[in-house]
């Protein structure tokens, strides 16, 4: 049994794997602010659910408060750090560009010192597929450069990656960032796709499909996403003692206990399959009005997963039963009239 702090634990990732942690038997303490960049009520559902079982103890905090920040970490003495909590969204980053350096820059420093203070033997914290920017070699991998990211929520997901790396080289804390890809499923965000597209077509609404549908994206089931979460917790980083300094790999180091990993399902899907599939669940027909991209958007993603299958992961989710699985929460939880 371990007492694992988890960040942003009434977020959709956070709090899906708090249940996991505390069916493992593990301790769980959750920070999050609980703020209106979504429905609050949504997040308050969530933690809710996690706040009536053992194990369980929640702190209403923002990242960026760091005495608030500091004595929760002290009190707890936390085994393992997973930090979670963000600002979201990659196209609100150019509405709101401050709140992104706020949360993910300051708070995740906040972090840092945090556990500089109390010394988990393992951090884990969240980036995202978004850092491969315009980088167009498939799939992606985290050992090729990830230099030219495309928004604002991708430079600081990168930005936590080189602070997390000073920090394990300076004060030993072992941390792996993890590159997530377009994850979906139950408790998921009211701002991605797939929930927008739900509750369009209930009310014979038109969505809104950029990039004429063409996209393609690896769609990563919750459960799945959380499995490799797990996986990289529980094997903490050592340094590569193959690290070449003349051509340094941008996924490991060989002066800190510091990597990088993809967590996704390694099958990309065309956005129109995507909706085909979602319609065919919901027994009704989407009105499709087709977009061009947008700015920061990229054609295709798909996750080169090869390193964290060594520590067992291996996706199981194919997109028809995932979004089945999405529609039976959605139903459940918002009961709509037009059902």
């Amino acid at each position: 049994m371990a007492k694992v702090i988890v960040t942003g634990s009434a977020g959709f990732i956070g709090s899906t794997l708090a249940h996991h942690l505390l069916d493992r038997g593990d301790e769980v303490v959750g920070i999050d602010n609980l703020n209106t960049y979504y429905d609050p009520t949504l997040k308050q559902a969530r933690l809710s659910r996690l706040e009536s079982r053992t194990g369980f103890t929640a702190h209403r905090l923002d990242l960026t408060d760091r005495d608030g920040m500091a004595e929760v970490f002290l009190t707890t003495a936390p085994d393992l750090v997973v930090n979670l909590a963000a600002q979201a969204g990659v196209r609100y980053s150019l509405e709101k560009p401050a709140t992104y350096v706020d949360s993910n820059v300051v708070g995740f420093l906040n972090v840092l010192e945090a556990c500089r203070a109390v010394g988990p033997r393992h951090l884990v914290f969240a980036s995202t597929s978004s850092a491969y920017g315009a980088n167009g070699k498939m799939p992606f991998s985290p050992h090729d450069p990830a230099s030219h990211p495309l928004t604002l929520y991708a430079a600081t997901k990168l930005a936590n990656e080189s602070m997390a790396h000073a920090y394990a080289h300076l004060f030993g804390i072992p941390a792996t960032g993890l590159r997530f890809f377009t994850v979906y499923g139950p408790w998921g965000r009211p701002d991605m796709a797939l929930f927008k597209f739900t509750a369009a077509i209930l009310k014979g609404e038109p969505i809104d499909v950029y990039g004429e549908g063409r996209m393609q994206r690896d769609f990563t089931y919750v459960d799945d996403i959380v499995a490799g979460i797990l996986a990289a917790l529980d094997n903490p980083p050592t340094s590569n003692p193959d690290w070449n300094p003349m051509a340094p790999d941008p996924a490991t180091s060989g002066v800190a206990p510091w990597r990088i990993l993809n967590i996704g399902a390694s099958k990309p899907v065309e956005l129109l399959t995507y909706i085909a599939v979602l319609e065919a669940r919901l027994g009704r027909k989407a009105i499709l009005n087709m977009l061009p991209m947008q700015p920061g958007d990229v054609v295709r993603t798909s996750a080169d997963i090869s390193d964290i299958q060594t520590l067992g992961y291996a996706p199981t989710t194919d997109v028809e039963v995932g979004i089945g699985k999405f529609v039976d929460w959605y139903l459940d939880y918002y009961r709509p009239n037009t059902v």
